[in-house]
């Protein structure tokens, strides 16, 4: 039975705990308390220094990436779960010789979903060939989530044409790793998903939301709020595979119970293909 939580536990995640779980091998995390205050880490993982690390958490990265020239971004998001096709049609082969039902129909699904990942990877691919022979100040950049699935095959295409790629991963408890697509100066890792998202934001010119859970679920439609509200500027929106997103999510009964209106569904756009998905973002910005 799952033990109750008691009423004064506090509900966000403690950042010391977190910090030790997310700590170096063999570089255990010590508290000293005669170290300066701003190389204090057990001072500055205090509840009372939250907004200090609010700070930083906007800062490093921001500063890093004007650094390195990274001023306009493509924030694409998708499922981790998903597979690159050789995985799996790799895993469809263990299914088979298992002969295990469950497992078979699992892998049958990852094949299937694993031409969201070529696709993802394709895009990347289509936004680093523009941006490469460009000058700097008009180049695009691929930045993701940081994970595996649609994060990595975005971040892979762009690598594969040697463009620099933006991973803005999250300390979770179930540790997820930057893919290996990521230019490792640019991989950031962070403990508030609110300071997360707003540095997808800060940068992005446009979003392209590919087939994903709840964290997708959560990203899409932070931004597509933010855009409805004037809080930011109109970004192409772009949902990548019509048939999943109006399967999920019927936006025509948002209309038609008055809560938006219709004017909003003009807000994003439906594609299925990585070429038409470029094309809409060129047509947006006359590229």
């Amino acid at each position: 039975m799952k033990k109750p939580r008691k009423l004064k536990e506090p509900p966000l995640a403690n950042a010391w705990v977190e910090l030790t779980a997310h700590a170096y091998p063999g570089k255990p995390l010590v508290a000293d308390p005669f170290r300066l205050a701003f190389a204090d880490t057990e001072f500055l993982l205090r509840r009372e220094t939250r907004g200090i690390r609010f700070q930083l958490e906007m800062l490093k990265p921001d500063l890093d990436q004007q650094e390195q020239g990274i001023e306009n971004t493509i924030v694409v998001f998708g499922s981790a779960r998903f597979l690159a096709p050789e995985d799996a049609q790799k895993k469809l082969a263990e299914a088979q010789a298992g002969g295990d039902a469950q497992a078979l129909a699992q892998a049958g699904r990852q094949v299937r979903n694993a031409l969201y990942y070529d696709q993802a990877r394709t895009f990347g691919r289509l936004v680093a060939q523009y941006s490469n022979p460009r000058p700097a100040e008009e180049r695009l950049f691929i930045c993701t989530g940081g994970g595996p699935g649609i994060m990595e095959a975005a971040n892979r295409g762009a690598h594969d044409e040697g463009a620099l790629t933006v991973g803005l991963n999250i300390a979770l408890p179930h540790e997820q790793w930057p893919n290996p697509y990521i230019s490792p100066s640019l991989s950031f890792k962070f403990h508030y998903f609110a300071l997360r998202k707003m540095h997808f934001m800060m940068r992005a010119k446009a979003l392209v939301a590919f087939p994903g859970g709840f964290g997708t679920l959560d990203e899409l439609f932070e931004i597509i709020t933010l855009v409805q509200t004037g809080k930011s500027k109109p970004v192409p929106i772009i949902l990548f595979g019509s048939d999943y997103w109006k399967r999920l999510v019927n936006m025509d009964v948002l209309v038609e119970e008055g809560v938006i209106s219709p004017d909003d569904m003009k807000l994003f756009q439906y594609v299925d293909e990585p070429q038409l998905a470029w094309d809409a973002i060129r047509s947006f910005y006359q590229l």
